[in-house]
């Protein structure tokens, strides 16, 4: 897409039952189209990490904000942004890893497979936007950062 305007889309989520398979469905159908319309490679990693950061970051937002959630979804270069905002100011923090902890490990899977991670505070509420590389890695390495 070099010298083109990048991708992106928005969509806001009710907060109803279905919204967190809305959410994946939509970034799915987003990645088909970046890649059908604009060319760019989009690896069935990338497809799949993208799902899976969608539905952490909507369900923590869900569970933790009231009010509605927006997602945005942009293409910038080889990556893929994952935009989530909700209205709740507090910024997460990853915990510390823990093997007997049930649940609550969503942020640190989350940046343990992303190319970029960072949080701001808006507003209202805050903004995660999380980054995920298209093409796959020549080495079959999969990439990410792990927790702080």
């Amino acid at each position: 897409m070099p010298g083109a305007t990048p991708a992106w889309d928005t969509i806001a989520l009710d907060g109803g039952g279905s919204c967190i398979a809305e959410a994946r469905h939509y970034a799915a159908d987003f990645l088909g189209r970046v890649q059908a319309e604009h060319g760019l490679p989009v690896c069935a990693r990338a497809m799949d990490l993208t799902q899976l950061v969608v539905s952490e970051l909507v369900t923590n937002a869900l569970k933790y904000a009231p009010g509605p959630v927006l997602m945005e979804l942009r293409i910038a270069g080889d990556l893929v942004e994952i935009i989530v905002w909700d209205s709740d100011p507090v910024l997460p923090v990853a915990r510390a890893a823990d093997a007997g902890r049930v649940g609550q490990h969503g942020l640190e899977i989350v940046m343990a497979v992303a190319q970029g991670f960072e949080v701001q505070r808006e507003p209202v509420g805050k903004r995660i936007t999380v980054r995920i590389a298209l093409p796959d890695d020549p080495d079959g390495a999969l990439t990410g950062r792990r927790p702080q």
